[in-house]
């Protein structure tokens, strides 16, 4: 499901919403390369249309698990901004940071949404795009 809606990585919540970690596409290949590799030799990103060898491929890396919970594979207290955060200060997080999406949180923690590279990229087209036809 993840590789074929082309996420990256995935927030973890608790029962109230509050964030307590994320899970990246780098953390399922570090689980698959620790728990005796495989996935990476036999096309871990399938070809279009093939929704069945992508859940074997998903079911197989989720049997290298020993048991192991979402907990034990994520990231925990990642960096976040908060709602009033201006997108410039987002975008130079961002910039500076090996991440690939910054979890959005409310004054109490809780997630409200997620802020992608993708996401600044379009935004500051747009922003270029009106300053253009406004001059």
């Amino acid at each position: 499901m993840l590789v074929e809606n082309r996420i990256t990585g995935f927030p973890v919540i608790d029962d109230d919403w509050k964030l307590v970690g994320l899970v990246s596409d780098y953390d399922l290949l570090a689980l698959d390369s620790i728990s005796g590799g495989g996935l990476a030799d036999n096309n871990m990103f399938p070809e279009v249309d093939s929704t069945w060898k992508t859940f074997n491929e998903v079911q197989k890396l989720l049997s290298k698990t020993n048991g192991q919970v979402i907990g034990d594979l994520m990231t925990p207290a990642p960096v976040v901004v908060r709602e009033t955060t201006n997108l410039e200060d987002a975008a130079r997080l961002l910039l500076e940071t090996k991440y690939r999406r910054l979890p959005v949180v409310d004054v109490d923690g809780k997630l409200v949404g997620i802020i992608t590279r993708g996401n600044v990229v379009r935004a500051a087209l747009q922003i270029k795009r009106e300053t253009e036809q406004k001059a």
